[in-house]
Parts: C-alpha cells; structure tokens; sequence
C-alpha cells in the first residue's frame, strides 16, 4: 500500500479556471486526464517525482454524478467552496479491502485525449465521505508506463497537512500512515469544529516551496 495521488475538487471558479491558479503558482501546466464516464467527473493531472500525481476533479453535468459515490463527494466539495477532497492509496491486490470493508471494489476508466484508456478497481469512496481524513483505494489495471504519475519529477510532494486522528487512520489503513506515505512527513492537525481531511500540501518547485490550502 502506497500514497498514489491527492485530489483537489474545483469550486465556484470552475475545472478550468482551478487547473490554471494552481499550475500557475507551481510553475507547471496540467494535462487533460480526460472523462470518467462511470463516475460523471472529469480531471486534470499533474505528474509529481516518486511516482505521485496531482488531480484537480469536477463533476459533470451527467447523470452518473448523481448516482456515483466519487461524482457525489466531488460534487459536495465544490459547492462548498472547492479544496481538497482527499488522498489515493494504490494496492497491487484490492482483495483485503474489500473482505475488510465487507463489499465489492468497482471498476473505473477514462480514456486520455491521446486514446489511451487508463482502466483501475476503486473502493472506499463511502468512508472518505464519511470521515474526510480516509483515503479510497485503487487497484492500477493499466501498464505502469500509462500510470498518470509517469514522467513526473519536476515538482515533489514535500509535506501534507490533515486534521484527524492518526491513530484511527493507522487502524483503518492497517499499516502506519507515515510508512503508506513514504518519505512525505504528514503534519497532524486536531479536528476542529468536525472539520477532518486533507487541509494542505506543500509541494517543492524550482520556485521554491509552494503551499496549496
């Protein structure tokens, strides 16, 4: 188990208009992560060094995003203003977390502008709307060499902030958080006021550190 990508939902700016603030203060450009048609929303990536990725997500004017626990909790965060919606943890076998969690993983794709069609099994959508600071799980069903994170390394994950419960998290995970994410330290915060999740991430550019809220 390993941290696999943040996601960002865009607010009342919109997809567009979000991808362009953010890329502008990294210093970096998105790329068109093109449809999920499953879950009716829609991305744009960053690839980051160490085999991460940046997601900026919006949901769509599409049916699926009323019935789709990932279109669901996209669409709440916008409307409340936009943020982080939380963070990904990639398996090589999603088989423990569906017999934990008591139910199926469901499939999910998107086909790229350029044709390729990246194909995944997700699970835990349910929990991270649930509590904010629990990641959902993906199970990659492409070659590495599409993996959104391929051909990152100008831009690092340096830190990430999150209010919650680290030892709860640690439970949930079954592992501690610190090893899932691997060299990037995690700044534990209280849950003030019920708020939990992901609150900020710090990411290294050749402009220096850059802190996204």
């Amino acid at each position: 188990m390993r941290l696999d990508h943040l996601s960002y939902a865009a607010g009342p700016e919109g997809l567009g208009a979000c991808v362009q603030r953010i890329g502008s203060r990294l210093g970096a450009a998105f790329v068109d992560g093109g449809l999920h048609p499953v879950f009716g929303t829609r991305n744009f990536i960053l690839p980051l060094a160490d085999g991460y990725y940046l997601e900026v997500v919006a949901e769509l004017d599409h049916p699926a995003a009323d019935k789709a626990p990932f279109g669901q909790a996209v669409r709440t965060r916008s409307l409340a203003g936009g943020g982080w919606l939380g963070w990904v943890a990639a398996v090589d076998d999603i088989a423990p977390i569906e017999a934990r969690l008591g139910r199926m993983s469901v499939p999910g794709h998107r086909r790229r502008p350029d044709g390729c069609c990246l194909a995944w099994r997700q699970l835990g959508v349910h929990e991270l709307i649930d509590d904010p600071q629990l990641p959902f799980f993906v199970r990659w069903r492409c070659d590495p060499a599409e993996h959104p994170a391929a051909g990152g390394g100008a831009i690092a994950l340096r830190s990430v902030e999150i209010a919650g419960d680290k030892a709860g998290l640690d439970a949930y995970l079954g592992t501690a958080s610190a090893e899932v994410f691997g060299g990037v330290p995690i700044d534990w915060q209280p849950a003030e006021d019920g708020e939990r999740g992901l609150l900020s991430a710090t990411f290294d550019t050749p402009r220096g550190p850059v802190r996204v809220d």
